[in-house]
């Protein structure tokens, strides 16, 4: 068993920490073991992990040469997305009542606990599989996963 899993363990039998708030800690710990290569499961090739996010804004057709055309290349890593999942496992729950508060103020219903890491890999999944790319007559925008 990895080191962190048994601290969390250890953290719920001294009762630290719920068993919901183990449970979710544990999902989070079974995810840092991923393969980040393409590897063979049974002879099958598994699908690539994806890597980075990449939103690219470039000048549209004939607006090139402009001086004042936006360039724009943006390069996320999708662990970034991993370890702010991990960090709102972490906030206390008087911190999470006060963000969900901001965040409905704003006009933003999302409640971050029933944000599950399952749920982030299985969206980081379906954008392996998305490419969207918008084009006007000044700029072409392409947002793809690799």
């Amino acid at each position: 068993m990895a080191e962190n899993q048994k601290r969390i363990l250890k953290m719920l039998a001294e009762q630290k920490i719920t068993v919901e708030e183990a449970e979710r800690l544990l999902t989070l710990t079974a995810s840092e073991g991923i393969n980040n290569n393409t590897d063979y499961t049974e002879g099958l090739p598994r699908k690539r992990v994806s890597k980075y996010l990449r939103v690219e804004v470039r000048p549209g057709p004939g607006t090139e040469s402009s001086p004042h055309a936006e360039r724009i290349n943006i390069r996320i890593p999708i662990n970034l997305i991993h370890a702010g999942i991990k960090l709102t496992a972490l906030n206390p729950p008087y911190a999470t009542d006060k963000m969900h508060e901001a965040l409905k103020e704003k006009g933003v219903d999302f409640d971050l606990q029933n944000l599950k890491i399952d749920d982030i890999e299985k969206l980081i999944e379906a954008l392996s599989d998305l490419e969207v790319d918008v084009e006007s007559g000044k700029e072409k925008v392409h947002v793809y996963v690799e």
